[in-house]
């Protein structure tokens, strides 16, 4: 369809209603043209002939990506350059572009089933799987724009973690599909959509409530409430700030009671050691080995590890009065008692096993806290000297 009154230009492309892909063409360049899709996104396209042949079309950008005056400008260079028997300099991705699925299957096969950890590459397809496919799958990839994007994302607002991660999601297998060259580059629909606040739920064990643990593991474990490798796991997450994986999956071989370290081969930062404490060391000395399985906490089926400590857990916060805390909240108490007693936040990044600095960051207001409280305590230090006793004297006088 031919734009007759007037040229493209960007009242023109936003001022297009259409109620199916339609592409008008300039009325002043020819070959020059702005596809129209009925969600509403918008793609400028090139198409001229070459030795009295038509030429394949070639998509320039995304209108909102590149400006209709910038779209113009690189249609001139591409038709002149095909007009002399060039390539174009920006061949892009013809306009019958695939649909969310396939390049969702290409993304899930040829990048996340080789480069990321089972765990990982699990979560990815239930995202994909659950909540991506079943609302955009069928449909092209150049028809989706920002306001679709947004529309799924904010159909998950029950979720919000979930809802952030899905988008997110597309967002990775759009990339990867325009490193492919399956997609042009600047047509991600996922930015700028904004994502829910991710309000981090922060709790931190008490000195009081780690002795009060302390003292429930002891007497679960002696009336054998819970399995004497659970008491152990929750006692070396408490002990050593490791993630709840890292102890489950701990294997005989990776731990060196001589250095007193673990050696994780495959955590979820890579290979990392673990230093032990005397005390950490001696709860691992004096747990019996099962005989055929190189786990340190195995579970029930042969050869295999707990699966989980959910069960147990939920038994032992119940006891120690602690029902909102989560396993995953020893790790942070044990960062929170390390800001307490004076380490640096890269030493607890060290420790925790981060290999990025804006990972320990969150635990900064932790670190002011401590700074605060020992300001505090040096100031009344000093006040017993210079002002305590001169303040007795005054009100003698």
């Amino acid at each position: 369809m031919k734009l007759t009154k007037a040229k493209i230009s960007k009242r023109t492309v936003e001022s297009l209603q259409v109620d199916k892909d339609t592409v008008f063409w300039d009325s002043e360049l020819i070959g020059f043209g702005v596809r129209a899709y009925p969600a509403g996104s918008r793609y400028y396209v090139v198409q001229t002939r070459a030795g009295g042949r038509a030429g394949k079309r070639v998509t320039i950008g995304r209108h909102g990506v590149i400006t209709a005056a910038e779209a113009r400008r690189r249609a001139i260079l591409i038709i002149s350059r095909i007009k002399s028997g060039e390539r174009p300099l920006q061949a892009r991705l013809p306009v019958d572009s695939p649909t969310v699925e396939e390049l969702a299957h290409h993304w899930l096969e040829e990048y996340v089933d080789v480069r990321c950890k089972p765990k990982t590459r699990q979560m990815y397809r239930l995202m994909a799987e659950k909540h991506l496919l079943p609302a955009l799958g069928k449909e092209k990839t150049l028809s989706i724009d920002r306001a679709r994007v947004t529309e799924l994302h904010h159909s998950l607002r029950a979720t919000p973690i979930m809802a952030n991660q899905v988008v997110n999601v597309l967002s990775r297998i759009w990339k990867y599909a325009e490193h492919q060259g399956k997609l042009p580059e600047g047509s991600n629909p996922c930015r700028r959509v904004a994502k829910f606040r991710n309000r981090q739920r922060e709790r931190f064990l008490s000195e009081a409530e780690f002795r009060r643990l302390g003292r429930i593991l002891f007497e679960a474990e002696a009336c054998g409430q819970i399995s004497p490798y659970a008491v152990t796991a929750i006692r070396l997450l408490l002990l050593t700030g490791c993630r709840k994986s890292e102890i489950l999956t701990l294997k005989w071989d990776e731990v060196d009671l001589v250095a007193k370290e673990l050696n994780l081969s495959d955590s979820k930062t890579g290979c990392r050691t673990i230093p032990l404490s005397q005390e950490a060391a001696d709860v691992l000395a004096g747990l019996p080995r099962v005989e055929g399985n190189p786990h340190v906490i195995p579970g029930k089926i042969e050869g295999e590890p707990v699966r989980n400590l959910n069960g147990s857990w939920n038994i032992i916060r119940k006891l120690a009065g602690l029902d909102d805390v989560r396993i995953h909240d020893i790790r942070h108490s044990f960062a929170s008692r390390a800001l307490a007693l004076g380490e640096s936040l890269p030493v607890i990044g060290k420790l925790l096993g981060h290999t990025q600095v804006e990972t320990t960051t969150r635990y900064a207001h932790l670190a002011q806290d401590s700074v605060r409280e020992a300001a505090v305590r040096i100031s009344d230090s000093i006040a017993v000297d210079i002002l305590k006793e001169y303040r007795s004297v005054d009100r003698l006088v």
